[in-house]
């Protein structure tokens, strides 16, 4: 590490938490002008809007629009040094253009790290309060699912609800049936289900058994039982952008029991993972893009290098929320999703370092 990295590195990190801090500050005037009537309405009280939703609202921004204030940042102060005449005085000293490349490269894997552990782990964390307060003063965050609910709880087992009511805990017209071989072997019907949170555990009302071999059928019926089962009340009505509140291995686990259950969001939260992995490489990627753009000393100075900056990122954005729509409706793997946009970009980022004035 030269004076020279130690004085790009400070360029590039102090102009980004400049910008965010700006962007914060004009985010949360917009939010409150936004949500007051809400708050007053619901008697909100000032210590939880401060702590429990603003407090918690700041690290969600941070990392929302890092990657695009780490290229706006990048253009800013790299097109500074361009006009100033520092970048031909640097290359003309004999440190070559990959060489100057260092202290971006060491910036841009300080900000991917820090979105990494924001978007994995402490944003989950932070949005559980803030969700709270959300559902609480705002908006609710649980909504019904449609009648006729099917899942699947275990390969081969499934579950049928005409209807589930979130608030009381009660369903009504349940079945439950194991499927071997495309052959029925297990039913279970009742009338009302009802959840027991002490327990943990599912009380049955009006139950109706048949249990089906290869020789003969068996019949039970009655008016109460209990049971447990793979399903949770949590399985039987929506939480908006419930992912929201799960960190990296929470997330993957419940990947893991939405492909159990055969659940139709499977996709979504797939998508989901791959973009909290994919988008601290994007901060590189929009680095490297950023600084073969602004280093070259034009006759529109920083207005120009921020023109094209802002139109690279919007095409950036749109690229990638394109390719989400085509993984969360269509067939494309939520990997090749959530990395186009990298893969494309790093190209278009490699051609322009090769053609950079060095």
């Amino acid at each position: 590490m030269k004076t020279l990295d130690y004085y790009i590195i400070k360029k590039f990190l102090g102009t980004f938490f400049y910008a965010i801090f700006l962007l914060i500050t004009i985010v949360i005037i917009f939010d409150v002008s936004e949500n007051i009537d809400e708050f007053i309405e619901k008697n909100a009280p000032l210590d939880e809007i401060i702590f429990s939703y603003y407090l918690n609202f700041i690290p969600y921004f941070i990392n929302l629009f890092s990657y695009l204030f780490t290229f706006i940042a990048v253009i800013f102060f790299t097109s500074q040094m361009a006009s100033n005449s520092e970048i031909i005085a640097i290359l003309s000293s004999g440190i070559s253009f990959y060489r100057l490349l260092r202290p971006y490269i060491i910036s841009a894997l300080i900000l991917a790290i820090m979105s990494f552990y924001l978007s994995n782990f402490l944003i989950p964390k932070t949005n559980i309060k803030r969700r709270v307060f959300k559902d609480k003063y705002i908006e609710g965050l649980s909504e019904e699912m449609d009648k006729n609910i099917h899942l699947q709880i275990y390969p081969g087992m499934f579950v049928y609800l005409e209807k589930f009511n979130s608030s009381t805990n009660d369903g009504y017209k349940f079945t439950l049936e194991n499927i071997v071989n495309n052959s029925l072997k297990y039913k279970l019907t009742a009338d009302k289900i009802q959840w027991d949170s002490i327990e943990n555990k599912w009380i049955l009302h009006n139950y109706f058994i048949r249990t089906i071999d290869s020789v003969q059928e068996n019949i039970t019926s009655g008016i109460r039982m209990d049971t447990v089962i793979n399903l949770s009340p949590s399985d039987l009505f929506i939480q908006k952008e419930d992912f929201e509140e799960m960190n990296f291995w929470q997330l993957n686990e419940h990947i893991r029991k939405n492909h159990l259950k055969g659940s139709k969001e499977v996709t979504f939260y797939e998508m989901e993972k791959q973009k909290r992995i994919a988008s601290p490489f994007a901060t590189i990627v929009l680095t490297l893009i950023g600084m073969s753009l602004s280093s070259r000393k034009i006759r529109g100075g920083i207005g120009m290098h921020l023109g094209l900056g802002i139109t690279f990122t919007f095409a950036f954005i749109l690229f990638m929320k394109i390719s989400s729509v085509f993984s969360t409706v269509g067939n494309l793997s939520p990997v090749l999703a959530a990395w186009i946009p990298n893969i494309t970009f790093g190209i278009i980022g490699i051609i322009l370092i090769r053609l950079a004035p060095k």
